[in-house]
């Protein structure tokens, strides 16, 4: 089993190594922690409830020896379970006979199993035990002994760094009874432990795998275990992962910092520390790996006892993965006023790794001061005693010890508390007690000694007055002018001499009351005596307090003033008196150093052991006095020591009235420290108990001349006075003071230390502190001084490189140089003049504390394109501290500087960078990428120009802030690289944004002499601030509305104003909310948007389908657009119950009504539009209440526009006449005055009411305003009555004929009988095209209407669909017929569908038809239409409206199913009754079951009249209202039961096709528009009719509102005995048709026909080749022709008209010779048409050389060929052509007859035709005998030449003669217009594809759309009737019952130049079309 150093569940492949394991163990591995553990139970496993071992094995057996062994199974269920068993298959195990075993719940059974083996093998076999549940198998296993071990097949161990180790263990199982010697290999970094040994039978030992990797990677080995004699092998799978470690380090709690420089950023700050004290603080080391690591913390180690002040006790350690590691570091300072730096290096093992913490702090000492430096006393008889009261304070929070130098006990000044203790911020209360002893002035300055800092003095002063003795008065101004006094050397001069001197002259007196000595003296007296005479500084210096504590004269030779008056010895020993009445006197000299008398007084207090003599004593000038000191100690054994005081004065100063206070010259004071001991023989000294703070100490470092001050505090802890003396003469650089004294109980003693080091080296200085007078007593005071030297290291070994740097810019490093010394050095680089230009540092100047690394950041400024080589100099010297007067030597050392100047330019990486659409207010951001491709980086700077663009006011966007951000507008680039800059654009305004970046490089040297002072354009950034905007794309009206037009919806919903709005910016107040929100508590919230729309839903009857309109939401901007509508109630806060008032106006009442029944309702009501998604919302009116709706709805779009939406909706009571008015005010499109004949105008009436409507326009006001103008027609209204039916639109016609160029302006009252009238405006302007000019133009008539033209918005259940709902024919001329071609689609796939077209006017019909007008749409199929508009001879504005009723074939045969059962039911139940008894009983069965058929029309009318009562007034709450009084009652009502209702006829689905154009007058339309004439064909026969009012009955044979059905199928209204009848007609016409032999092969040459349409395979070569071979049989053929075929073809010759061939079908049964002077009645004339290029059956000519023979005329033109046979030819081709077109003219006259002509056909257009046909006969004739005679004559070929060009100038003379008649022209037209439907159709069915490029390029035959059903004859036949009926041109009237061919369109437009002008016209103007076919696409040459 596996175990490891970590848990189990690290060990991923555990399991899998368990599975690893033998399954014929028998010993469980299940202890992991004995070694050599025995065999276990073998395990159990659960089968079905049956517990039983897995296996069983024999391990120790003998050949030929039978074991047993019994297998144990136990029933472990509740239920008693049956098992049968099969057994073993071999013979060597054997078993009971199988027999079945019954286990009881909790039984066991064993079942004895038997091996006998006969060989030296292993044996396996297995027993099968079957029971109800299943089956399990138990093996059963022999095996003899064998080395066998066990190791797992997978150790994975923990994952380490680099560097590092991880182990694990397993266990190596002897699986055998034999000892097995093993030994295991494994490859490196994994190790095993051990790797060899041998293993006893059956047991473990484990095994410790060892992981030790050097480089990261994922580890994958194999180890082989060899064990046994022959050394077979295991192998085991070994998996590690090695990781590379980093740590970091940094302060606790701060983020951690890479870095491996001591200069680094993680630092570890203790701040100031108190001295003496210990400060922690802790490091935290980062492990972000994922693995263990160790770590250890280096240090510099420095020599002893120079020790560092960090301390670190963790040396090395562990770091968890991803966790933190603390050590503590504990920072001593040692220095007041220094600071410590110090650097711990955290490493890795191997050093693979480093990061540096730097480590500072600094040390502070006390902060004590004094709050009165100078006491004085004032004047005090003598006596008394005066006591003031200071302070002594500590604003440091470190505590101090302080101590006065003064003995109190022998003083006259005596201080409460001499020392002490002073604590942080704290302050000690000082009382200082006068007690003069003698009538003298009394001055002496104390210090005061604070531990850790410098001293501070304390001047005291008083005066002693005596009744005698009465000296002047000391005050403290006094004392300072003594102080400056004695700088200029006055002072030893007496006051009576300075007075003197004063009156005399020589001493000036100055105004703060010093004295000097006059110029002229002081230079005389200089002369005389240079020593007297010095020149004195004018001010007292302000000397240091250490200074002047120790340069006293005393413990030195060096005093900064020489002394007045001074002693020999300053301190005395008695040494040991052993008897106290013989202790002789110690002698002390005193010598006066001034020039006047001085006066010594001993202060010494009564009684004291210590006595001088004499005790007051005067001294002369410049001489010297003694004096005795006498000790009389009282006790033996004891130490007596004491300060002795005296002062010392001028004599003159003891009286008051010989001083002057400019004169006045404070006494000196003097002490003599005496001691001694009178210790007897034998007596020991006592042991002196104190405590000194630092027995060893290190002086801070400085250089050869300075000097260093400490403190140490002695304290007497005893209770006995203890003695000191401190032996220095041994040590010269060591100086302490004082050097004597002694210490009271309980008291301290500061002893002063001060340092001259002299030595380089470290040196050791010990000083012997004597204690108690013995020298068995000492303390040895070791210190430790050094003399440092500047000593600094550079980095780099002195060596500094610069990357390349562009010329001109700045390129920084950071260089360190460390201070190796232990003092702090000045530093100073010294740079010349010429490299200043290029190099330079900062700092240039600073301190550079000891042991620390500093910075430098180096700057490298190259001035031109080269290698610089520079060396500046760095300067070091000692930094002058308080006590270090001497900065030392300096020392300089030189740095190489290498650095190279290159020049450099800034690309972007795009030069443009569109953002598309930003929401206005939102922020997009970018990235901005510039690359740098130089060698050297660049530092630029940024600058962005803005441009804003749009419809906007210049001036005013201008001062818009920027709107383009850049986080940095400065940077640099590194050499080679690319830099990306964020940057955010935030749009204010719905306007194009560009901005223009530039960069410019920072340099002071221009690089560019062309770039500007902006820089060089980068890149341009371009947005477009915009809004969410949506409009409106389509709309479709459903339910009562169904029947107006889209034109008609689109201005009752005011959607063009809609569109207009949504497309503005939104003001303020609407941007005030910029989410739909809840923010009103009026049931009528207040709007922010000053717009409003109305939204009229129309007008319909009670009860009546809802109006539905569909509007199509289009979002075509480029960001999100979320829209809602917002009823009132969807803006008002939800209130409180107790917040609402219950009392509502009636608009609230109103709004509640409609709201409450949801009479208006959107769905949905908000959703959000992606870029270019639409979506469909429906907008519902119920008519449930009749009146007039009106709610207030909120169109709001986030962060856009508020459109306040007017919801108006009418219902319109039953039986109630309602003309619903689109407008009330109408304003009729501008006419020019000088118009002849003005247009007719349209105003429209919608009836929405139930009941049809006859309206009376009243004209009174129109008469009066004519009268007004000269009785001019101004208004004509042509229909002032009629009537409308329901749900239909009227036309109202009108002619706007303006007199002035004014404004005109007329009420006209319009009366509805039985109805309310209306009173509408209607207004025109006239106006001066003379003076507009220009501006008057007409528009195109589509602009007027915003309507689309083509479908969006799908409607649920539509099946067909418009390829366009509007057309726009736009200007045209009156007399023409322009043509549109739409297409036809059934969307589905499934359904069968019949369209029928309808007008909803008569006025339509009449200048409007479409064919086909109906038809059927097979599933996915498609047909087109063509629409054409005839103009009339009146100008008219025409807005036509046509609509197409869809019904479902399927639904309509389901319906006349239903309808014929509902009849033949009907017709049951009216001739059957049944007579039952229940009818006596209860009358109304019977009634109730004849009554069973009903209409349901009857139905809805019993109803009503068991209805309950009307609906009441709408008060508060909706009314209870029928069922059957609203439209959800109507079609929710449940049907009677037992009574069948007439089946409802299939609604039509309706689509509206709307058509507009104007008509003008010739004259007009010549004048206005010359460009467009020649596009347009005048049909010179076409008579216009004017416009009838309304239909009568009776009157013209057409129905109201539709065309004839000319191509309606017949079967769709055929009985089944009709659709028998036509089939077997059809069926019996079919069969001769096959049988007819012409009929075949007609088809079969319409199969060969060529291509048609390839004028472009046509050449000059064939065709010349054609034409000889030709040219003269075609001549004799025409010559002869006549003869040949004069039974069909008739030459008929009239007066002077176009020859042609008419051929011409004669009865000759009977044997009559026809005439052909004039056609009979019995003529029928035939339109032979072929589809291919062979000649038919009445051709002589053939038709591939005809073509090509016209297409050679087209090419050169008749006068570019000089060949007479070339051009005989092309005039005979040509007459031929003629010939064939004229014959298509008789034939299609002759086919019209019988027929009823077309109303639009003149009878005149049949005798000219008649006329033509004539000539042509005569014209034939003529020519017939002209060849005639030409063959009889036999003529020369000259003569034939020129006859052949007499005949072809006649033939061209004919030709144009016919080119004038009104048929042909109209016959071309409708030639070349059939031949383009034809393209067009073909294009669209995919039969031909239409290219840019001349040519026209046929494709191979396409199966019939209805491929999925075999085509028969039946559908070629309605196929072929369906496309004649498709085209209403000329030639169908003429009876061309199909379209001209190729060829003859060829003949004939050929002559004719304005054929392809006219041709891609009509092909641009007319069939616009959703097919993939441009104008531009189509061309002359390909037509």
């Amino acid at each position: 089993m596996l175990t490891s150093s970590s848990s189990m569940n690290s060990v991923p492949c555990q399991d899998v190594a368990l599975k690893a394991y033998s399954k014929w163990h028998v010993h469980s591995l299940a202890s992991t922690e004995i070694s050599g553990r025995k065999k276990n139970k073998a395990i159990k496993s659960n089968f079905y409830g049956i517990e039983v071992l897995e296996h069983l094995e024999w391990l120790n057996w003998d050949l030929g020896v039978a074991s047993t062994k019994h297998l144990v199974l136990k029933n472990v269920q509740f239920k008693t379970q049956k098992l049968k068993y099969r057994p073993p298959s071999t013979e060597f195990f054997t078993t009971l006979f199988p027999q079945p075993v019954a286990l009881g719940a909790g039984t066991s059974y064993s079942l004895p199993i038997t091996f006998c083996g006969l060989e030296k093998k292993d044996y396996e076999d297995r027993i099968v035990f079957e029971s109800k549940n299943g089956s399990f198998t138990i093996r059963l296993r022999a095996s003899l002994p064998s080395h066998d071990l066990q190791i797992p097949g997978l150790v994975v161990l923990p994952a380490c760094g680099v560097f590092e180790s991880s182990e694990s263990t397993f266990y190596l199982h002897n699986n055998s009874q034999l000892s097995t010697r093993f030994h295991l290999e494994v490859p490196s970094p994994f190790f095993l432990v051990p790797s060899s040994g041998i293993l006893p039978p059956w047991d473990d030992y484990k095994i410790k795998v060892m992981f030790q990797p050097q480089i990261p990677k994922f580890f994958d080995a194999v180890a082989i275990c060899k064990f046994g004699d022959d050394e077979s092998e295991k192998h085991m799978m070994l998996r590690a992962l090695a990781k590379y470690p980093h740590l970091l380090v940094s302060e606790k709690g701060e983020m951690s910092q890479a870095s491996g420089q001591e200069d680094t950023k993680s630092i570890l700050n203790f701040g100031h520390v108190a001295i003496g004290s210990t400060a922690e603080k802790y490091m935290e080391i980062h492990n972000y790996s994922t693995v263990n690591t160790s770590f250890r913390i280096m240090q510099f180690e420095r020599p002893a006892p120079l020790h560092s002040e960090f301390t670190c006790e963790v040396r090395e350690g562990t770091v968890q993965a991803s966790s933190r590691y603390q050590v503590l570091i504990m920072f001593t300072p040692q220095t007041v006023g220094t600071q410590s730096v110090d650097y711990f290096h955290v490493t890795r093992p191997c050093n693979s790794s480093t990061s540096v913490l730097k480590v500072i702090g600094s040390c502070k000492g006390p902060v004590v001061s004094l709050a009165d430096l100078k006491l004085t006393f004032g004047c005090v008889f003598l006596g008394e005693t005066v006591t003031y009261a200071t302070e002594i304070s500590n604003t440091s929070d470190v505590p101090t010890f302080y101590q006065f130098e003064i003995d109190c006990s022998q003083s006259v000044f005596v201080i409460d508390q001499p020392c002490g203790v002073l604590g942080g911020e704290s302050t000690q209360r000082l009382k200082v007690t006068f007690r003069p002893s003698h009538p003298i002035n009394y001055y002496r300055r104390v210090a005061c000694l604070i531990h850790h800092q410098d001293p501070l003095f304390l001047d005291l002063s008083g005066t002693c007055h005596s009744d005698q003795t009465m000296p002047a008065i000391l005050k403290p101004k006094h004392i300072e002018l003594y102080c400056t006094n004695m700088v200029r050397g006055l002072t030893f001069y007496p006051p009576d001499i300075l007075s003197m001197m004063l009156q005399e002259g020589k001493l000036q007196l100055e105004s703060d009351g010093t004295l000097r000595l006059a110029p002229e003296q002081c230079c005389m007296t200089a002369e005389n005596d240079n020593e007297d005479c010095r020149k004195a500084p004018v001010l007292f210096p302000n000397i240091p307090s250490i200074i002047e504590y120790f340069d006293d004269g005393i413990q030195s030779d060096v005093t900064m003033f020489p002394p007045h008056v001074s002693v020999n010895e300053r301190a005395l020993d008695f040494g040991k008196c052993l008897e106290l009445d013989q202790i002789a006197p110690l002698p002390l000299c005193m010598m006066n150093h001034t020039k006047g008398k001085v006066t010594v007084v001993w202060t010494s207090i009564p009684c004291s052991i210590f006595t001088v003599i004499p005790q007051t004593i005067d001294i002369p000038p410049l001489k010297n006095m003694a004096f005795r000191i006498h000790f009389a100690p009282d006790k033996l054994n004891v130490l007596y020591a004491a300060e002795l005081e005296c002062f010392a004065y001028y004599k003159v100063m003891r009286d008051h009235r010989f001083v002057d206070d400019n004169t006045f010259c404070p006494p000196w004071s003097l002490t003599v420290n005496v001691q001694g001991n009178t210790f007897q023989p034998g007596h020991e000294h006592f042991i002196p108990k104190y405590v000194l703070d630092s027995s060893e100490v290190v002086l801070p470092g400085v250089n050869e001349k300075g000097t260093v001050y400490r403190t140490l505090l002695l304290k007497n802890t005893g209770n006995m006075l203890i003695t000191f003396s401190v032996d220095t003469q041994h040590e010269t650089a060591i100086k302490i003071k004082p050097t004597r004294g002694f210490v009271l109980p309980q008291a301290y003693q500061i002893l002063t230390l001060r340092g001259n080091p002299q030595n380089e080296s470290l040196t050791k200085h010990t000083l012997l502190l004597h204690l108690n007078a013995t020298e068995k007593y000492y303390q040895e005071i070791r210190l430790y001084s050094t003399v440092e030297k500047p000593l600094l290291t550079l980095d780099g070994n002195g060596y500094l490189y610069f990357k390349p740097t562009c010329v001109g810019t700045l390129s920084e490093r950071s260089y360190l140089i460390k201070n190796m010394s232990r003092m702090p050095l000045y530093f100073q680089w010294k740079i010349s003049a010429t490299q200043s230009k290029v190099l330079s540092v900062k700092p240039v100047f600073g301190i550079i504390q000891a042991n620390e690394s500093l910075a430098q950041t180096w700057s490298f400024y190259p001035q031109e394109h080269l290698k610089y080589f520079l060396k500046p100099d760095i300067f070091l010297w000692g930094v002058k501290g308080p006590h270090c007067p001497d900065q030392g030597k300096k020392i300089r050392l030189t740095l190489r500087v290498i650095g190279e100047g290159s020049k450099g330019t800034i690309m972007a990486e795009k030069q443009v960078i569109d953002l598309g659409d930003i929401l206005i207010g939102n922020i997009k951001s970018g990235d901005l990428v510039l690359v740098n491709k130089e060698p050297c980086s660049l530092n630029f700077a940024l600058n962005v120009k803005q441009n804003i663009t749009g419809l906007c006011d210049p001036d005013e966007v201008v001062k818009d802030s920027m709107a383009f951000k850049l986080k940095y507008h400065h940077g640099t680039i590194p050499a080679r690289s690319k830099v990306c800059f964020r940057f955010t654009v935030r749009p204010v305004r719905r306007l194009r944004y560009s901005w223009t970046i530039s960069s410019k490089i920072l340099s002071a040297k221009v690089l560019e002499p062309d770039e500007s002072e902006e820089g060089k354009p980068l890149c341009c950034v371009t947005a477009d601030g915009v809004y969410p905007m949506i409009f409106i794309s389509d709309a479709r009206c459903l339910g009562s509305i169904s029947g107006i037009s889209k034109q008609q919806l689109w201005r009752l919903f005011s959607l063009d104003t809609l569109n207009e709005y949504l497309q503005r910016d939104p003001t303020e107040g609407e941007l005030l909310y910029q989410v739909p929100t809840r923010h009103s508590t009026n049931r009528c919230p207040s709007v922010s948007t000053p717009v409003l729309v109305n939204f009229n839903f129309g007008a319909a009857p009670i009860s009546s389908d809802p109006s539905i309109v569909l509007l199509m939401l289009e979002n075509k901007e480029m960001i999100p657009a979320s829209w809602a509508f917002l009823f009132p109630k969807d803006q008002q806060l939800d209130l409180e119950y107790w917040a609402e008032t219950g009392e509502f106006d009636p608009i609230e009442l109103h709004e509640m009504r409609i709201d409450d029944n949801r009479l208006f309702t959107v769905e949905p009501k908000s959703g959000c539009l992606l870029p270019g998604q639409r979506e469909v919302i429906q907008l519902t009116y119920r008519h449930e209440y009749t009146g007039t709706d009106r709610i207030p709805v909120l169109l709001k779009l986030s962060h856009g526009r508020e459109i306040l939406l007017n919801f108006i909706g009418i219902t319109v009571p039953k039986d109630h006449c309602y003309i619903h008015f689109l407008v009330t005010h109408h304003q009729f499109a501008p006419v020019c005055i000088s118009t002849s004949n003005p247009p007719k105008q349209i105003y429209e009436l919608y009836n929405g009411g139930s009941l049809r409507v006859i309206y009376d326009i009243q004209m009174d006001s129109v008469r009066e305003v004519q009268e007004q103008n000269y009785n001019h027609p101004i208004f004509q209204c042509l229909n002032p009555r009629g009537e409308i039916k329901t749900g239909m639109t009227a036309y109202i016609e009108w002619i706007f004929s303006p007199l002035e160029a004014r404004s005109y302006l007329v009420n006209v009252p319009i009366h509805i009988l039985g109805g309310d009238s209306a009173l509408v405006t209607f207004t025109g302007i006239g106006y001066d095209k003379r003076v507009l000019g220009s501006c008057a133009s007409f528009n195109d008539p589509s602009s007027y209407f915003g309507a689309p033209a083509v479908q969006r918005a799908p409607v649920l259940g539509q099946l067909m669909f418009l390829s366009e709902e509007r057309i726009s024919f736009g200007n045209v001329p009156v007399f023409t017929k322009s043509s549109r071609m739409i297409f036809l689609y059934n969307v589905s796939q499934t359904e069968v569908i019949s369209y029928s077209w309808h007008s909803t006017s008569v006025h339509i019909s009449e200048v409007l038809n479409i064919t086909p007008v109906c038809g059927v749409l097979h599933p996915g199929d498609n047909i087109h239409c063509i629409v054409t508009l005839s103009t009339h001879k009146n100008p008219c504005f025409y807005d036509l409206d046509l609509i197409c009723e869809v019904y479902s074939k399927q639904q309509t045969t389901q319906y006349q199913k239903e309808l014929q059962d509902w009849e033949k039911e009907k017709d049951r139940q009216q001739v059957e009754f049944t007579i039952t008894e229940r009818g006596l009983q209860d009358n109304q069965q019977p009634a109730r079951q004849r009554q069973c058929c009903r209409d349901l029309q009857g139905n809805h009318r019993k109803t009503q009249k068991i209805a309950g009562p009307k609906i009441m007034k709408y008060k508060t709450l909706p009314p209870i209202k029928e069922r059957t009084e609203t439209w959800e009652g109507q079609h929710d009502g449940k049907s009677v039961p037992g009574m069948w209702l007439k089946p409802t006829p299939t609604k039509p689905f309706l689509l509206h096709l709307g058509v507009t154009a104007r008509s003008h007058s010739m004259e007009e339309y010549h004048k206005n528009f010359p460009n467009e004439v020649p596009k347009h064909y005048i049909m010179r026969n076409l008579i216009s009719e004017p416009l009838s009012a309304i239909s009568q009955p009776g009157g013209s044979g057409k129905i109201w509102g539709k065309w004839e059905n000319n191509s309606a199928d017949p079967l769709l209204s055929a009985s089944q005995e009709d659709m028998k009848l036509v089939t077997d007609i059809l069926t019996t016409v079919l069969r001769c048709l096959q049988e007819d032999i012409h009929f075949q092969r007609v088809l079969v040459e319409a199969t060969t026909e060529p291509i048609p349409y390839y004028r472009q395979f046509w050449s000059e070569e064939g065709e010349e080749l054609a034409m000889r071979d030709s040219e003269l049989p075609n001549v004799k053929d025409a010559d002869s022709g006549g003869g040949q075929e004069s039974d069909n073809i008739q030459p008929i010759e009239t007066k002077g008209e176009v020859p042609s061939i008419v051929p011409v079908t004669t009865d000759t049964s009977q044997g009559q010779i026809p005439d052909y002077t004039q056609p009979t009645e019995t003529e029928e004339l035939t339109l032979t048409v072929t589809m291919n290029g062979e000649p038919g059956p009445d051709q002589e000519v053939d038709n591939n050389q005809w073509m090509e023979a016209e297409a050679e005329e087209a090419s050169t033109g008749p006068e570019s060929s000089d060949d007479g046979q070339s051009q005989e030819l092309e005039n005979s081709q040509q007459v031929e052509a003629e010939e064939e077109v004229a014959s298509n003219i008789q034939r299609s006259t002759d086919g019209d007859q019988g027929q009823e002509p077309d109303d639009a056909q003149p009878i005149e257009a049949e005798e000219e035709v008649k006329s033509i046909v004539s000539a042509t006969v005569d014209i034939n004739q003529g020519l017939d005998l002209v060849c005639t005679d030409t063959e009889e004559d036999r003529l020369t070929e000259e003569m034939q030449a020129s006859l052949s060009a007499v005949r072809m100038e006649e033939q061209l003379v004919r030709r144009r003669h016919l080119k004038t008649h009104p048929e042909f022209c109209d016959l071309l037209e409708s030639i070349l217009e059939n031949t383009l439907q034809n393209i067009l159709i073909e294009a669209s069915r995919g039969e031909v594809v239409l290219t840019a490029r001349p040519r026209v390029i046929s494709l191979p035959p396409v199966v019939s759309r209805s491929t999925l059903e075999p085509i028969n004859i039946q559908d070629i036949s309605v196929s072929k009737e369906e496309l004649d009926q498709s085209f209403l041109t000329i030639s169908e009237q003429l009876g061309c019952k199909r379209p001209a061919s190729i060829a003859a369109m060829n003949a004939i437009a050929r002559p004719y130049n304005v054929v392809p002008r006219k041709l891609l016209q009509n092909l641009k103007n007319i069939y616009k079309t959703d097919l993939p076919l441009t104008t531009s696409q189509i061309s002359t040459q390909t037509i």
